[in-house]
């Protein structure tokens, strides 16, 4: 197959036996990073081809949005035929991604044991919901975690009901933590010539990513609540109502608390012993709070973001994707790419001499398994 990925991961290749979200979502960034990624998908396709809507142009735009920059081939690994052709795959990879449930792959012959057999060199990833232990019979579903890791107990109204968050969150979580994994594998491997297996599920990457409240019960003892949009350390650092909506105001330390009041017309209030130190503001919030919104409410939450940025106030109107697109456009990140005519999200990272690349769109189902499959009876 002719590549012409000239990425920093260009000439690896990736077999992805992954599906859905947390998998394909790390094959995306390898590819995007130049590596060639070939997805393996059973004869129904991905699940997410089936996610529908939103769609663009009758395809699932969940699955456009993780499948760029790779080559489809569809396979029943059932089929003697397919069979082979897949552990050819495994047998030909730099890396192989997969998230069956644990030992899924076992029957097959493309299991961790069996494919590092045939091939020393393979760093295989395995994405779970709960890992190989006494979690591997269930299945790995992102909101399963927000509910079992405690996410859901910190989100939403203290006085609500527990909410999801509003994405996928440790889906995405899991397949950077993957990414992470597979490049360290394959820099130890630069040194000794052997792969390994790199295996990362979803509870563990919960509980990482849950950073400060995990951190505060395992190390403090202190179990967290919800409370809305308000920080259990920081004040202020949450949405105050302005004169036509809310705005999001911090002040992550006590200068840009000074710089605060110096924008509201307060300035006497750093000096205040109830305000002067964070810890201050944060016990006393119900007391700061009425003060600040007092003076908020006297103007409009764009005029308060100009003069609040300019100051170097950390605040932000609450938009709606189409106005975080077009912000990161106003400050010219370019946040669209398109590839064959499918708009997406630009690949987060920026290298000086080395850019990602976008030279395929996502896939359609077997796209490219007739060459596929000829390029590995030779």
């Amino acid at each position: 197959m002719t590549e012409h990925h000239t990425g920093p991961l260009a000439g690896l290749l990736v077999a992805d036996f992954s599906r859905v979200l947390a998998g394909p979502y790390a094959t995306m960034l390898l590819a995007d990073l130049g590596a060639q990624v070939i997805k393996v998908e059973g004869p129904g396709g991905d699940d997410t081809r089936t996610w529908m809507p939103p769609v663009r142009d009758g395809v699932s735009t969940y699955y456009l949005g993780i499948n760029r920059n790779k080559r489809s081939i569809a396979l029943n690994l059932k089929d003697d035929d397919d069979r082979a052709a897949a552990q050819e795959l495994a047998r030909r990879a730099d890396v192989l991604i997969e998230n069956m449930r644990p030992g899924g792959l076992a029957r097959f012959g493309l299991d961790y044991d069996t494919v590092a057999a045939g091939n020393a060199g393979v760093v295989y990833a395995s994405i779970s919901g709960f890992g190989t232990g006494a979690g591997a019979s269930m299945p790995g579903y992102d909101l399963m975690v927000q509910a079992i890791s405690g996410l859901m107990s910190l989100t939403g109204d203290p006085d609500g009901s527990p909410f999801r968050a509003g994405i996928s969150v440790f889906d995405v979580m899991a397949g950077m933590h993957a990414s992470i994994g597979i490049l360290a594998a394959l820099h130890r491997r630069a040194e000794t010539g052997r792969g390994q297996h790199v295996e990362v599920n979803l509870l563990s990457s919960a509980l990482s990513g849950l950073v400060n409240h995990s951190s505060g019960y395992v190390a403090g003892g202190t179990i967290p609540f919800r409370m809305g949009n308000a920080h259990p350390s920081l004040f202020p650092y949450e949405p105050l109502p302005t004169a036509d909506g809310e705005l999001i105001v911090i002040a992550g330390n006590d200068g840009q608390f000074r710089k605060l009041c110096q924008v509201l017309d307060l300035p006497g209030l750093p000096d205040d012993p109830r305000f002067g130190r964070n810890q201050d503001r944060t016990a006393n919030r119900e007391e700061l709070r009425p003060i600040l919104v007092e003076r908020l409410t006297k103007r409009t939450k764009d005029e308060w973001f100009r003069d609040l940025i300019a100051a170097g106030v950390p605040c932000a109107p609450i938009n709606t994707i189409d106005g975080g697109v077009a912000f990161a456009e106003e400050l010219g990140l370019e946040p669209v790419v398109t590839v064959g005519g499918v708009p997406s999200v630009r690949n987060p990272i920026t290298f000086s001499e080395s850019p990602a690349a976008y030279q395929l769109p996502p896939p359609g189902l077997d796209e490219h398994g007739e060459e596929i499959r000829a390029w590995l009876k030779n």
